[in-house]
């Protein structure tokens, strides 16, 4: 079976994918006014909040057992950093799929359709960010695994 860190690494990658993909596909829909961006940005965004959801269960799992320690005010940065990045997207979901809906086309709803994404980009780039650092400048998730030289394994 997969640890939770490691799960917790595969699965965040495809929320920043689809969520940076379909920001940009959001800008070039309101500058072309081409229906395909559109209906792609609101697909990659779905998908990406469905991605940001897992990712943020698996983190909870990952997480489990540092509640203290050098990693503690590191970790809570990161979880608060993920509450808020999963709250933005279940907002902008909710709104999208109102607009979709209803089938506003007013350009109203496409500017704050588009600064609900930017602050959901945002948020996604601080929780990947202290993600990083947990990584990288902590060592969490990290396993020193030497091999063991008593123990030749001979190959065929």
């Amino acid at each position: 079976m997969i640890p939770a860190t490691h799960l917790h690494a595969i699965l965040i990658h495809f929320p920043i994918a689809l969520i940076l993909v379909g920001f940009f596909s959001e800008i070039i829909a309101l500058l072309s006014k081409r229906d395909f961006f559109k209906k792609s940005a609101s697909y990659l965004l779905l998908l990406g909040v469905l991605g940001v959801i897992a990712a943020y269960i698996s983190g909870g799992y990952a997480g489990e057992g540092i509640e203290e320690g050098p990693l503690k005010i590191p970790m809570e940065m990161h979880e608060d950093a993920a509450l808020i990045t999963l709250w933005i997207a279940i907002l902008i979901a909710f709104f999208q799929l109102v607009v979709i809906y209803f089938n506003y086309k007013k350009l109203w709803t496409r500017l704050v359709g588009l600064l609900l994404f930017l602050a959901l980009v945002g948020a996604v780039v601080r929780t990947g960010y202290l993600g990083g650092q947990l990584v990288y400048s902590h060592g969490a998730g990290v396993e020193l695994a030497l091999p063991d030289f008593n123990n030749p394994t001979t190959e065929d």
